[in-house]
């Protein structure tokens, strides 16, 4: 995307040698290492940018060679951006939101650094989880194949056809008659655990035994089915390990999307825009009178991790 360009960029720089030389000196936090149009660069925008497009390297790590590029992508993305605010651009709807997104995804991600500091779940407690999870998952995996059509009774011819020649035809009715994308394959669906399917499909194809078709026509939301079960397998469940990484991430979020339920309980909020028709109601916007007609308002986009 256009608005990755600078940071791709910096990224490709930073590839370019190896980042081990010796340290030189620097000046305060606050000092800037270049102006642009008088606008500084401060030491700390520059040192900040270099650990966040590095995963936490200091300026001293890199090359000189590197240290160059990533000021002179700085000061050239100054640059633009000087234009662009001199031409309006930063007035523009579409930009402008852009913006304000940006700053509450940093603000976001910064309160969730701070709010979770110190409070990393313990193995122990990621092993609870992966074990309550572990409890729940699915035991087999069935392989079947279907074919779908629009009415019952076309469901019920196809399976009195099938049962005439003992389903070996399946196949190729599923490419005739089959409104499913699965036809090019004879309807086959592959390998998958029953809650990868709707209800009705897979209780009636958990009833079946390899090999066997299904009597009565089943009825989903997507038509007519007529399953055969192919066979079943045991499902290997990831290793604790494996998902460790995961599970924390899982646990840090919920504990951060509590703590965020919290603060919108203790605001004060209002709400402008009619959930049904996308148009502002008759509050209008605060501030502001109603405007009979008037398009509808885009709140700010929500955020979350």
């Amino acid at each position: 995307m256009k608005h990755l360009r600078i940071l791709l960029t910096a990224l490709a720089v930073l590839g370019l040698a190896a980042c081990h030389t010796q340290s030189t000196p620097t000046s305060g936090a606050s000092a800037a290492v270049a102006t642009v149009n008088g606008v500084p660069i401060t030491q700390q925008f520059y040192d900040s940018y270099i650990k966040m497009i590095s995963g936490g390297r200091t300026p001293s790590e890199l090359t000189p060679q590197q240290r160059a590029m990533v000021l002179d992508g700085l000061i050239r993305a100054e640059a633009v951006a000087q234009e662009a605010v001199k031409q309006g651009l930063d007035k523009q709807p579409h930009t402008a939101a852009m913006l304000e997104l940006t700053r509450l995804n940093v603000l976001e991600q910064a309160l969730s650094d701070k709010y979770l500091a110190g409070q990393e779940p313990t193995d122990a407690q990621l092993q609870s989880v992966y074990d309550q999870q572990i409890a729940k998952f699915p035991k087999l995996e069935y392989h079947a194949r279907h074919i779908l059509v629009k009415s019952e009774a076309q469901a019920q011819k196809i399976i009195q056809e099938l049962d005439r020649d003992h389903g070996r035809n399946f196949a190729a009715l599923a490419k005739a008659d089959s409104i499913d994308p699965s036809k090019a394959n004879g309807g086959d669906l592959g390998w998958f655990p029953l809650s990868n399917m709707v209800p009705s499909f897979s209780a009636a194809l958990e009833k079946l035994k390899p090999g066997q078709i299904t009597q009565t026509p089943v009825h989903t939301r997507f038509g007519w089915h007529v399953i055969q079960l192919l066979g079943t397998r045991p499902m290997h469940a990831p290793s604790f390990q494996e998902v460790k990484a995961r599970l924390k991430q899982a646990l840090e979020n919920n504990k951060f999307n509590t703590y965020t339920t919290s603060l919108i309980k203790g605001a004060k909020v209002e709400t402008y825009l009619d959930p049904q028709t996308g148009e502002l109601n008759a509050k209008g916007t605060p501030g502001m009178p109603a405007i009979p007609g008037a398009p509808p308002s885009a709140p700010a986009p929500a955020t979350g991790n």
